[in-house]
């Protein structure tokens, strides 16, 4: 799809980066950080070698957040690191961040790429049928999305109330409808990572399994070692790219 004002380049370093060295994919929670900070969180994950980090905050004021994104930007553009934030287009537009994740029920993905035509957005799908609409997208060249993520796979505690969770199973269904690079969510743990690669994935994205962690680099560095091994030097299953 071709987009006004896009700067190729730009867009498509993002995109390449993403696709080819994101392995795990931390998500900041605050809250279930036990007694850590977002900026304590960030360090560790870096640390780790994580190559994108998602800010996730719906408690903090709008400066706050604002604040707070601005050291997500340096701390990651030191590091070389992806920086997306969730939701919050207007925060990511003010720090220059990578790209966006949302949900089904936040603002529209064409409505951001209108604004935004170099942001990597991200789209949860948790339905067959939405994962079915982003293919029908891709394939007539009107998708403004530049990957989308599989989940809640397990029972998470990110999702309160939620009781319907989808299953490893779902991977191949959703990526067999929409070929666009893809992360999944969603209740993982390390004992998951094997079969979920040998199930197609490549990026795993989550909350408390590194953010509870007595050691947050420790396990970040210990999720991509395993992530990488299991998928040895196979990188299929991008075919959007």
């Amino acid at each position: 799809m071709v987009r006004e004002g896009m700067n190729h380049s730009l867009y498509s370093r993002r995109l390449r980066q993403f696709v080819q060295e994101v392995t795990v994919y931390p998500v900041s929670c605050e809250k279930l950080a036990d007694g850590r900070t977002d900026r304590e969180w960030l360090d560790g994950v870096l640390a780790g070698g994580a190559r994108i980090v998602q800010l996730r905050d719906k408690v903090s004021s709008d400066h706050e957040l604002l604040v707070k994104a601005r050291y997500f930007r340096k701390k990651t553009r030191e590091a070389g690191a992806l920086f997306l934030v969730n939701d919050r287009l207007d925060i990511a537009l003010l720090v220059d961040a990578d790209g966006i994740h949302v949900g089904q029920n936040d603002l529209p993905p064409e409505e951001i790429r209108r604004l935004a035509p170099d942001l990597l957005i991200g789209l949860s799908c948790n339905t067959l049928e939405q994962a079915e609409k982003l293919g029908e997208e891709v394939a007539t060249g009107t998708c403004p999305v530049s990957y989308f993520n599989v989940g809640p796979l397990y029972p998470t505690d990110t999702k309160q109330g939620l009781r319907e969770f989808i299953g490893p199973q779902a991977v191949g269904q959703f990526t067999k409808v929409c070929p666009l690079p893809f992360t999944v969510m969603g209740g993982i743990k390390s004992c998951n990572i094997s079969e979920l690669c040998s199930a197609g994935v490549r990026r795993i994205a989550v909350v408390t399994a590194i953010s509870k962690a007595p050691d947050i680099a420790a396990e970040t560095a210990y999720w991509i070692k395993e992530i990488s091994a299991s998928l040895g030097d196979v990188r299929g299953g991008d075919a959007a790219f």
